[in-house]
C-alpha cells in the first residue's frame, strides 16, 4: 500500500528500481486503453471547503459583473430577477440585496419615457470606490495578465482562440472585463483580433512567440531547484496521493511507469501525438496543470475547461484525467458542478501561493464583510427594539 504522506514517486523508487522509457518492459497495462483505467473517486472535505468558502464571494461577483455590463451600469430590478437562473442565484433579488447591503443603491426610474417608474439598481459609492481600486490593481499587474493571455494562446494548436470563450473565462484567470479594449490593442506585438468583437466569428490570435512565456510552472520549478542544489532536476509532476487514498496494484504500476516518462511541455507541438497514447496523456495532464496554475484559485469548473477541447486537443472523456491522476488533481462535485482542483496549490482549504491579482478578491471580500457587519448590527438593534416593546407591553399589562 502507498504511504499516506510520501509522494508516489518516492514510494515507487523504494519498492522497485526506477525505469527509464528505454529500459521499461512492456506490460499489459501499457497496451491497455488508457480510458479503461479506473480510479475510484474519493471526497476531499478540505478542498470542498475551499470552494464553499468562496461561494458567497463568487455569487456577489457574478451579480456585480452583470450590472457592470449593462449600459450606464444600471439595470431594472425586474430584469435582474429574470436572469436569476443564469446567475445561479437561488434567492429573490430583493433577498440578495438585503443580505448584501452596500453593493447597490435602489432608485426609481422609467424604462421608457411614458412608462411607470420602476425600481433600478446602480452601484453604491462604496462599490464604485472598489472598482477604482480594482482598476489600479489591474494596471499594476498588466505584465502578468499579458503573459497569462499569451500562454493560453501558446498552448492552443493553432495559437488562436474564440474571443467569446476568452471573455467567458476572464474572471477565472484574472483578466479585466474590458481586456479586449483596454489591453489587447496596447500589445500588437503579441495579439491580433480576427473579425469584429461582438460578432460570432471573432478570434484572438498570437502574433509572436515569446520563449520566456513558453516555460511551464513545472519547468520553472525544476530550473529553480537545479540552480539551488547544483544538480539537474527532471521536470515532473508533484504526485502526492491524499491521506487515506490507495491505488490497486495494477493502477499503481501504471502510474509508476507513467510518472517515470519524460515530461512533455504543454507548449510543445502535440500534432503528431496519438490521441490514445501515454505521451498524449502526459501532455494533456501538463496542459491541465498549467491552466489550473494560471487560474486565480488554482481550480476551474470542468464545463469551462470543456469549452476549449478543440483548441487544446482534449478527448471527449477528458474529465476522467482528474480522477485517474488523483495525486495531481481533485475533482470536486461541490454545488452540483464538477470543478478540477490542483492539489499541490492547497494546504488544507487554503491556497499556498496566492496570485497577485487575488488582491482584488480580498478587497471585494472586505467590502462584503463591511456590509454584512452593518446588516448584523441592524438586525441586533431590531431584536433589541422588539424586546423593549415586549417589556413595555408586559409592564402595561401588569398595571
Amino acid at each position: 500500500m502507498l504511504s499516506k504522506t510520501r509522494p508516489i514517486s518516492s514510494y515507487m523508487r523504494t519498492h522497485k528500481p526506477a525505469l527509464t522509457p528505454s529500459t521499461r518492459p512492456a506490460t499489459h497495462l501499457q497496451s491497455q486503453s488508457i480510458s479503461s483505467l479506473k480510479v475510484v473517486w474519493r471526497k476531499d472535505q478540505k478542498l470542498d471547503r475551499a470552494i464553499e468558502n468562496d461561494k458567497s464571494y463568487k455569487l456577489c461577483a457574478r451579480v456585480v459583473k452583470e450590472v457592470h455590463n449593462e449600459p450606464g451600469r444600471v439595470i431594472p430590478l425586474r430584469y435582474l430577477q429574470k436572469r436569476r437562473e443564469r446567475l445561479r442565484l437561488n434567492i429573490k433579488v430583493e433577498t440578495f440585496l438585503s443580505r448584501n447591503p452596500g453593493l447597490f443603491d435602489v432608485y426609481y426610474d422609467r424604462i421608457k419615457p411614458k412608462s411607470e417608474p420602476v425600481q433600478f439598481l446602480r452601484f453604491s459609492d462604496r462599490l464604485r470606490m472598489f472598482l477604482e481600486e480594482e482598476e489600479r490593481i489591474f494596471k499594476e499587474n498588466e505584465p502578468l495578465i499579458v503573459s497569462k493571455l499569451c500562454k493560453l494562446l501558446m498552448m492552443c494548436k493553432d495559437r488562436v482562440v474564440s474571443v467569446d470563450k476568452l471573455v467567458h473565462v476572464n474572471r477565472e484567470f484574472g483578466f479585466p472585463n474590458d481586456f479586449l479594449v483596454s489591453l489587447v490593442p496596447k500589445y500588437p506585438q503579441y495579439f491580433r483580433i480576427l473579425g469584429c468583437p461582438g460578432e460570432e466569428n471573432c478570434y484572438l490570435e498570437l502574433v509572436s512567440w515569446n520563449p520566456e512565456f513558453a516555460k511551464s510552472v513545472i519547468e520553472r520549478r525544476a530550473e529553480e531547484e537545479s540552480n539551488l542544489t547544483g544538480i539537474r532536476v527532471r521536470p515532473n509532476f508533484n504526485y502526492r496521493l491524499p491521506s487515506g487514498f490507495f491505488l490497486k496494484k495494477e493502477m499503481r504500476e501504471w502510474v509508476r511507469d507513467w510518472v517515470e516518462m519524460d515530461y512533455i511541455s504543454p507548449y510543445e507541438d502535440a500534432s503528431k501525438l496519438d490521441q490514445a497514447s501515454q505521451e498524449m496523456e502526459k501532455r494533456t495532464v501538463g496542459v491541465f496543470h498549467e491552466l489550473l496554475s494560471l487560474s486565480l484559485f488554482k481550480r476551474i469548473p470542468v464545463p469551462i475547461l470543456g469549452k476549449f477541447s478543440d483548441e487544446y486537443r482534449f478527448s471527449n472523456a477528458f474529465s476522467n484525467v482528474f480522477t485517474r491522476h488523483a495525486g495531481i488533481f481533485y475533482l470536486s462535485l461541490k454545488g452540483g458542478i464538477k470543478t478540477a482542483v490542483l492539489r499541490e496549490a492547497y494546504k488544507d482549504d487554503q491556497l499556498i501561493d496566492r496570485d497577485p491579482l487575488l488582491e482584488i478578491k480580498y478587497k471585494f471580500a472586505e467590502l462584503l464583510e463591511e456590509g454584512w457587519r452593518e446588516r448584523r448590527e441592524h438586525l441586533r438593534l431590531q431584536r433589541e427594539e422588539v424586546e423593549k416593546n415586549k417589556e413595555m407591553i408586559a409592564m402595561r399589562n401588569e398595571e
